[in-house]
C-alpha cells in the first residue's frame, strides 16, 4: 500500500513570502519514492492555525502521515508541539525520543528540539525541526518504523514479533 503524506511548514516569514521554504521541498523529495506526497502548505507560528491545518489534513483529507517542519525550538513563537498536542489522541514518544537521541550524535543541539509525535484517527503526526538538514536527518531515523506503525494503526492484528 502506498501511504499518503502532507507536509506543513511552520514559519512566520515563510507564510508571508519573506523566506523560501527549503525544508518542505527537501522532505517531499525524500518521501516521494515510497509515499504519495499529497499536499505541502506553509502556515505561520500560530497554535490555532497549526492545529486547524493538522485537523483538516487528517479529518477531511484523510492523509496517513502529517509531517510538520519548524516551530519546535525555544523561541516565544515556537508552538508547533503545543498545537500538535492539542489535536492528537495518542502519543508516539518513541519516534520523538529516537529522533532526539540520534540527532544528539550529530550535534548537541539535537536535544533542544521539542517536537512530538502522535496519532489522530488513523493518521500519524510527526514534528520535525525547521532546518532542511535537521528535518531530513530526523525523518531518516524513523522512516524504517513508519510503515509498520501505520499498518498497526490502521488495524493490522498480526503478531509483531519475528520468528
Amino acid at each position: 500500500m502506498r501511504y499518503t503524506v502532507a507536509i506543513i511548514t511552520v514559519s512566520d516569514k515563510g507564510a508571508k513570502g519573506e523566506r523560501e521554504d527549503r525544508s518542505g521541498p527537501a522532505l517531499a523529495e525524500m518521501l516521494r519514492a515510497d509515499y504519495s506526497v499529497e499536499e505541502t502548505v506553509i502556515v505561520p507560528d500560530e497554535m490555532e492555525e497549526i492545529a486547524a491545518e493538522i485537523k483538516r489534513l487528517v479529518d477531511v483529507k484523510k492523509i496517513d502521515v502529517v509531517i510538520t517542519t519548524g516551530g519546535t525550538g525555544l523561541s516565544k513563537r515556537d508552538v508547533t508541539p503545543e498545537a500538535t498536542r492539542a489535536v492528537i489522541e495518542k502519543d508516539l514518544p518513541g519516534f520523538s525520543e529516537f529522533m532526539r537521541m540520534e540527532s544528539a550524535k550529530i550535534t548537541p543541539h539535537g536535544i533542544i528540539s521539542r517536537g512530538i509525535s502522535g496519532t489522530r484517527n488513523e493518521s500519524i503526526i510527526i514534528n520535525l525541526p525547521g532546518s532542511p538538514k535537521a528535518a531530513t536527518e530526523c525523518l531518516s531515523f524513523i522512516l524504517p518504523a513508519l510503515p509498520h506503525a501505520l499498518e498497526k494503526l490502521k488495524g493490522d492484528t498480526s503478531d509483531c514479533g519475528r520468528s
